[in-house]
């Protein structure tokens, strides 16, 4: 079957299909029947709107969902700021933390687990683009946490969506519309504004994130590839309605606003919504249910053949975010050299490898859990070992990426690096170009008789006067 062995079972209940319309209810009754807004909804909740775009944006692009909660989301104290002086995941908003625009192409070690924090504090901006303020960019995290959040603590980024790719551990995440249960080898999108907490029920948890700060993940159009494939609709999981009965107990609501950090108190659960109907939700996929395209003649596709999730900028075909992977596949092609060629892109390449060992990086440099960056025109490809193996292998069909996941944050937007991800970390492997690529070799020797053609035309001159229309080398007076 095409999904993933986890070693952790599942352990709730989901329903199936993306962006469409669902409506759960823990409670039976507790949804109104064709009204949003009944004068008095059923067992005393309350209605609440959740708006994942503007009121008028088109139809085919409006994203809402109406919850029925026990106390509206709005009965809370006023926030404040909390960790002023070292939460902040939006350098660009305090000029001395700036980000590092650099060509250089990067790699990082694995990134540290680390026990001693919960998820809230676990967040590294490693590299990113844009402003939340402005709802443009993005936003490159590590994440690394070893500890539950607190019972009665919940969070919010009310800067962006939230792409997890999980590489170690296993993530329980409570949200206000339902549990989700996520394991590696499985992704999850948490949108905007949605509260949830996270429990670590194995221990420390390792991973990326991608903030999308504007508009929200998609799945690519298949044109010619016509209407299935790639990651299918009904592949993607959304939790059901599940709620806690809480009114007499002090919660703390954190809010991660701008990068920084606010803390409100509120004396109930955040979790009390009793049933919820909308298309503006968290879910999770399985990444094993990919369904992959690939090349069955000579040469291969574009890398974008692998997109996953996508957000497109105001010009189509261009993407400010697109999430890619690089599953187990079969390569086939004739007369073909098969690892992606060398190449240089208008686009910025953020790579992390959830587990195994990529096909187009075999030198031992790129390790689970740790990532690269090849920056806007940063010129990059296949590893020296990797070009002699594979311009030299048999081109007998092979199936490549047994074991191993390898993804890609790929976005049309030039990438900044932070000081935490160029530095602080220690992660950054200095020797990148000298292992990769400086040891290539020139392989180029012109065959013996061969003549070298210039641009200049292999005829006999001569020189030249002013408003003489013969084509010659050159004119001198």
């Amino acid at each position: 079957m095409p999904t993933t062995n986890f070693s952790t079972a599942e352990k709730y209940r989901y329903q199936n299909g993306f962006n469409s319309y669902h409506e759960t209810e823990a409670v039976e009754g507790a949804l109104p029947i064709a009204a949003n807004s009944p004068q008095k909804p059923s067992y005393g909740l309350y209605n609440e709107k959740l708006s994942g775009t503007a009121f008028t944006a088109p139809r085919s692009e409006n994203q809402q969902t109406w919850l029925y909660r026990i106390l509206p989301a709005s009965a809370h104290a006023s926030f404040e700021p909390r960790e002023s002086a070292t939460y902040n995941t939006n350098p660009e908003s305090k000029p001395h933390e700036k980000l590092h625009h650099i060509p250089n192409q990067l790699r990082w070690d694995p990134f540290d687990l680390d026990e001693t924090v919960d998820w809230v504090h676990s967040l590294h901006l490693v590299a990113g683009a844009g402003d939340p303020t402005m709802k443009h960019g993005i936003g490159m995290f590590i994440f690394a946490a070893g500890k539950d959040m607190d019972p009665h603590e919940a969070f919010y980024s009310a800067d962006g969506d939230f792409l997890i790719v999980l590489q170690h551990g296993v993530l329980d995440i409570q949200t206000e519309l339902g549990k989700l249960l996520v394991r590696p080898n499985e992704i999850c999108v948490i949108p905007r504004g949605i509260r949830y907490r996270v429990a670590l029920p194995q221990g420390p948890v390792r991973g990326y994130i991608l903030e999308l700060y504007q508009n929200h993940f998609t799945l690519p159009e298949l044109g010619p590839i016509g209407s299935n494939c790639l990651a299918n609709a009904r592949d993607f999981q959304v939790p059901i309605a599940s709620f806690d009965e809480d009114t007499d107990t002090p919660w703390t609501l954190l809010s991660k606003f701008s990068g920084h950090l606010f803390a409100a108190k509120q004396n109930h659960t955040p979790f009390d919504v009793v049933a919820w109907h909308g298309n503006y939700y968290p879910y999770k996929y399985d990444l094993a249910r990919f369904s992959t395209i690939g090349s069955v003649s000579f040469d291969h596709p574009d890398p974008s053949i692998y997109t996953v999730l996508t957000a497109q900028s105001d010009h189509a075909g261009t993407a400010v975010a697109d999430f890619v992977i690089f599953p187990p596949r079969w390569l086939v092609q004739e007369d073909t050299f098969r690892p992606p060629w060398y190449h240089r892109n208008t686009m910025s390449e953020f790579m992390g490898l959830i587990h195994g060992q990529y096909d187009a990086k075999t030198g031992g440099g790129f390790q689970p859990a740790g990532a690269s960056l090849h920056n806007v025109m940063s010129a990059h490809g296949p590893d020296a070992t990797t070009h002699e193996k594979a311009s030299n292998a048999e081109l007998t069909p092979v199936k490549v990426g047994e074991g191993s996941m390898a993804f890609m944050f790929e976005s049309c937007l030039m990438v900044g690096v932070t000081e935490w991800g160029l530095k602080k970390c220690k992660k950054v492997q200095e020797d990148y170009n000298a292992e990769s690529w400086e040891p290539l070799r020139p392989h180029f020797k012109l065959p013996e008789g061969k003549k070298i053609k210039n641009d200049l035309p292999d005829v006999k001159g001569t020189n030249g006067t002013v408003g003489d229309k013969r084509q010659v080398p050159h004119w001198t007076s």
